[in-house]
């Protein structure tokens, strides 16, 4: 028995990183997954996109659990494309219970040095995407009457401010308040909607040329050794440089699960003590 058997969940920015984690962990729980990525990279970041066989490889993931497994590639600033990935996924499955808005971007400049494109880019997609995700959601879940669970990714920076990504933290700063407002307004339909604040995550969003300029910009080419001694040094109260997307997935569900059944409107760090370090 799992802890979701018969239970469906979405998932958004699934093709790898954290979303896939997210769907893996779901599955082996017993959820059939909805799976929705942009499968492309965006124009302002310096890091690799996903591919659609990512997103393949992610559906063949979850199968290997037993579960079932429904791809979209769909951009999260597109609401129609996003109501059609939910109208098939739920026409496949038969319902949904459980939401998970995990698509997003990172870059970095200087406030003032950021340019119109970066700023609405981010925005676009880290706050804007997450607001489409549940508005093509959330009608379905109060129409099947039967509660459900919604799960935001922000991150620390939702929480306190870092320099040189006012955009990033502005966003994810939008994400926590849309968590807040959504309890208040779906509490009375059993939908709870909580958000997730990790520390840095290692995927492919962080481990990259410019993320180690960022943290060692001493360096003129920097290592992925000397990104991981920088976060050593000035990230978590824990001894880790970061945490692996699986332990972000193992709230997640706990989130999606009656373990928390009574658990909504919380912003639940997984940062490894970065939020309390003085």
């Amino acid at each position: 028995m799992g802890q979701l058997d018969n239970k469906v969940a979405l998932v958004t920015g699934a093709a790898r990183g954290q979303g896939r984690s997210h769907a893996i962990r779901l599955a082996e729980e017993g959820a059939d997954i909805i799976a929705i990525d942009i499968c492309a990279k965006l124009g302002t970041t310096e890091y690799k996109g996903a591919t659609p066989e990512d997103l393949e490889e992610t559906a063949r993931f979850v199968e290997k659990t037993g579960r079932r497994a429904a791809t979209s590639i769909v951009d999260v600033r597109d609401l129609k494309g996003l109501e059609q990935a939910v109208k098939e996924g739920i026409a496949e499955f038969g319902r949904l219970d459980t939401v998970v808005a995990n698509a997003g971007i990172f870059s970095s400049a200087p406030l003032h040095e950021l340019t119109e494109t970066q700023w609405n880019e981010m925005v676009d997609i880290n706050l804007t995407g997450v607001w489409k995700t549940m508005r093509a959601t959330v009608p379905y879940l109060i129409e099947q009457g039967e509660g459900g669970s919604i799960i935001l990714i922000s991150s620390t920076g939702g929480l306190q401010g870092f320099p040189n990504f006012a955009h990033y933290v502005a966003a994810k700063h939008g994400v926590l308040g849309l968590a807040r407002t959504a309890a208040n307004e779906l509490g009375a339909h059993s939908i709870r909607c909580n958000s997730i604040h990790p520390t840095s995550v290692l995927t492919d969003m962080i481990d990259h040329e410019a993320m180690y300029r960022l943290f060692r910009p001493d360096l003129e080419h920097p290592t992925h050794e000397d990104f991981k001694e920088a976060c050593e040094q000035g990230m978590n109260l824990l001894p880790t440089p970061w945490v692996e997307p699986r332990d972000i997935s193992n709230a997640v569900l706990w989130l999606a699960s009656d373990a928390s059944r009574f658990v909504t409107g919380i912003a639940l760090p997984v940062d490894a003590g970065t939020l309390c370090k003085v």
